[in-house]
Protein backbone atom coordinates (compact mmCIF):
# COMPACT_ATOMS: atom_id res chain seq x y z
CA UNK A 1 0.00 0.00 0.00
CA UNK A 2 2.98 2.40 0.67
CA UNK A 3 3.64 2.52 -3.03
CA UNK A 4 0.16 4.08 -3.86
CA UNK A 5 1.02 7.16 -1.46
CA UNK A 6 2.07 8.81 -3.87
CA UNK A 7 -0.88 8.77 -5.75
CA UNK A 8 -3.26 8.86 -3.13
CA UNK A 9 -1.93 12.05 -1.85
CA UNK A 10 -1.81 13.52 -4.86
CA UNK A 11 -5.16 13.10 -5.59
CA UNK A 12 -6.49 14.03 -2.34
CA UNK A 13 -4.61 17.42 -2.90
CA UNK A 14 -6.29 17.94 -5.94
CA UNK A 15 -10.09 16.84 -4.59
CA UNK A 16 -9.53 18.78 -1.00
CA UNK A 17 -8.44 21.51 -3.80
CA UNK A 18 -11.74 21.53 -5.40
CA UNK A 19 -13.56 21.71 -2.42
CA UNK A 20 -11.85 24.51 -1.06
CA UNK A 21 -12.34 26.73 -4.29
CA UNK A 22 -16.02 25.75 -4.55
CA UNK A 23 -15.96 26.73 -0.64
CA UNK A 24 -14.30 29.84 -1.00
CA UNK A 25 -16.13 31.24 -3.76
CA UNK A 26 -19.37 30.70 -1.92
CA UNK A 27 -17.64 32.37 1.15
CA UNK A 28 -16.66 35.77 -1.00
CA UNK A 29 -19.10 35.86 -3.59
CA UNK A 30 -22.23 34.23 -4.08
CA UNK A 31 -23.79 34.21 -0.61
CA UNK A 32 -23.06 38.19 -0.36
CA UNK A 33 -24.52 38.44 -3.74
CA UNK A 34 -27.86 36.30 -2.27
CA UNK A 35 -27.76 38.45 0.84
CA UNK A 36 -28.31 41.53 -1.55
CA UNK A 37 -31.67 39.90 -2.56
CA UNK A 38 -35.09 40.01 -0.79
CA UNK A 39 -35.01 37.58 1.48
CA UNK A 40 -38.02 34.97 -0.81
CA UNK A 41 -35.37 35.53 -3.76
CA UNK A 42 -32.46 35.03 -2.24
CA UNK A 43 -34.13 32.17 -0.10
CA UNK A 44 -34.92 30.36 -3.33
CA UNK A 45 -32.08 30.81 -5.55
CA UNK A 46 -30.33 28.87 -2.33
CA UNK A 47 -32.83 26.58 -2.51
CA UNK A 48 -31.84 25.92 -6.52
CA UNK A 49 -28.30 26.37 -6.11
CA UNK A 50 -28.83 23.55 -3.44
CA UNK A 51 -31.11 21.38 -5.88
CA UNK A 52 -28.53 21.76 -9.03
CA UNK A 53 -25.02 21.22 -6.72
CA UNK A 54 -26.19 17.51 -6.43
CA UNK A 55 -25.22 16.08 -8.55
CA UNK A 56 -22.25 13.40 -9.98
CA UNK A 57 -19.52 15.63 -10.43
CA UNK A 58 -19.87 17.26 -7.37
CA UNK A 59 -20.29 14.13 -5.59
CA UNK A 60 -17.60 12.99 -7.42
CA UNK A 61 -14.92 15.94 -5.79
CA UNK A 62 -16.84 15.83 -2.23
CA UNK A 63 -17.17 12.32 -1.20
CA UNK A 64 -13.98 10.96 -3.54
CA UNK A 65 -11.81 13.85 -1.12
CA UNK A 66 -13.48 12.46 1.93
CA UNK A 67 -13.01 8.72 0.76
CA UNK A 68 -9.39 9.60 0.16
CA UNK A 69 -9.13 11.47 3.72
CA UNK A 70 -10.23 8.72 5.45
CA UNK A 71 -7.63 6.14 3.41
CA UNK A 72 -4.97 8.53 4.15
CA UNK A 73 -5.84 8.88 7.66
CA UNK A 74 -5.47 5.49 7.99
CA UNK A 75 -2.63 5.11 5.32
CA UNK A 76 -0.69 8.03 7.04
CA UNK A 77 -0.93 6.60 10.92
CA UNK A 78 0.14 2.92 9.53
CA UNK A 79 3.36 4.28 7.33
CA UNK A 80 4.38 6.77 10.15
CA UNK A 81 7.23 9.23 9.34
CA UNK A 82 6.58 12.82 8.39
CA UNK A 83 4.59 12.35 5.01
CA UNK A 84 2.27 9.60 7.08
CA UNK A 85 1.63 12.07 10.06
CA UNK A 86 0.91 14.93 7.57
CA UNK A 87 -1.31 12.37 5.61
CA UNK A 88 -2.95 11.41 8.36
CA UNK A 89 -3.61 14.70 9.86
CA UNK A 90 -4.92 16.20 6.43
CA UNK A 91 -6.98 13.66 6.77
CA UNK A 92 -8.47 13.82 9.80
CA UNK A 93 -8.74 17.63 9.02
CA UNK A 94 -10.79 17.33 5.86
CA UNK A 95 -12.96 14.51 7.69
CA UNK A 96 -13.82 16.91 10.52
CA UNK A 97 -13.54 20.22 9.48
CA UNK A 98 -15.46 19.59 6.21
CA UNK A 99 -17.16 16.54 6.02
CA UNK A 100 -18.85 16.36 9.90
CA UNK A 101 -19.36 20.42 9.57
CA UNK A 102 -21.40 19.76 6.12
CA UNK A 103 -23.25 16.75 7.50
CA UNK A 104 -24.19 18.56 11.00
CA UNK A 105 -25.01 22.19 10.06
CA UNK A 106 -24.57 23.22 6.40
CA UNK A 107 -26.66 20.19 5.20
CA UNK A 108 -29.51 20.55 8.18
CA UNK A 109 -29.51 24.45 7.47
CA UNK A 110 -30.01 23.87 3.52
CA UNK A 111 -33.19 21.23 4.29
CA UNK A 112 -34.67 23.64 6.71
CA UNK A 113 -34.40 26.15 3.91
CA UNK A 114 -36.20 24.17 1.51
CA UNK A 115 -38.74 23.59 3.93
CA UNK A 116 -39.80 26.82 4.67
CA UNK A 117 -42.89 28.31 3.24
CA UNK A 118 -41.61 30.51 0.06
CA UNK A 119 -42.46 33.43 0.99
CA UNK A 120 -43.85 33.61 4.30
CA UNK A 121 -42.20 35.19 7.85
CA UNK A 122 -40.67 31.83 8.24
CA UNK A 123 -38.59 31.91 5.92
CA UNK A 124 -37.69 35.89 5.76
CA UNK A 125 -36.36 35.05 9.34
CA UNK A 126 -34.84 31.95 8.77
CA UNK A 127 -32.84 33.46 5.89
CA UNK A 128 -31.51 35.89 7.78
CA UNK A 129 -30.32 33.26 10.13
CA UNK A 130 -29.12 30.96 7.53
CA UNK A 131 -27.01 34.02 5.56
CA UNK A 132 -25.20 34.25 8.93
CA UNK A 133 -24.85 30.74 9.77
CA UNK A 134 -24.64 28.64 7.19
CA UNK A 135 -21.97 30.98 5.55
CA UNK A 136 -19.94 30.86 9.29
CA UNK A 137 -19.46 27.16 8.50
CA UNK A 138 -18.83 27.48 4.83
CA UNK A 139 -15.74 29.66 6.51
CA UNK A 140 -14.91 26.70 8.43
CA UNK A 141 -15.15 24.40 5.52
CA UNK A 142 -12.97 26.52 3.41
CA UNK A 143 -10.40 27.12 6.15
CA UNK A 144 -10.59 23.07 6.58
CA UNK A 145 -10.17 21.99 2.58
CA UNK A 146 -7.16 24.57 2.43
CA UNK A 147 -5.09 23.56 5.68
CA UNK A 148 -6.16 19.76 4.00
CA UNK A 149 -4.45 20.65 0.72
CA UNK A 150 -1.50 21.99 2.62
CA UNK A 151 -0.75 19.26 4.46
CA UNK A 152 -1.52 16.47 1.37
CA UNK A 153 0.85 18.65 -0.53
CA UNK A 154 3.55 18.44 1.95
CA UNK A 155 2.82 14.55 2.37
CA UNK A 156 2.92 14.33 -1.27
CA UNK A 157 6.66 16.10 -0.93
CA UNK A 158 7.88 13.66 2.02
CA UNK A 159 7.06 10.96 -0.65
CA UNK A 160 6.84 7.60 0.62
CA UNK A 161 6.99 7.42 4.49
CA UNK A 162 9.62 4.12 5.36
CA UNK A 163 6.90 2.09 7.25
Amino acid sequence: MASAFPILTFLAVLAAALNAGLFFIFSVCIMTALARLPPAEGAAAMNAVDAVIQNAWFFSAFLGAALLSLVLAFLGFLLGGAGGVMAATGGIVFLLAVLGVTILFNVPLNDALAAAPAGSAEQAALWQRYLDVWTMWNHVRTLGSLVAVGLFALAFRQGVPPG
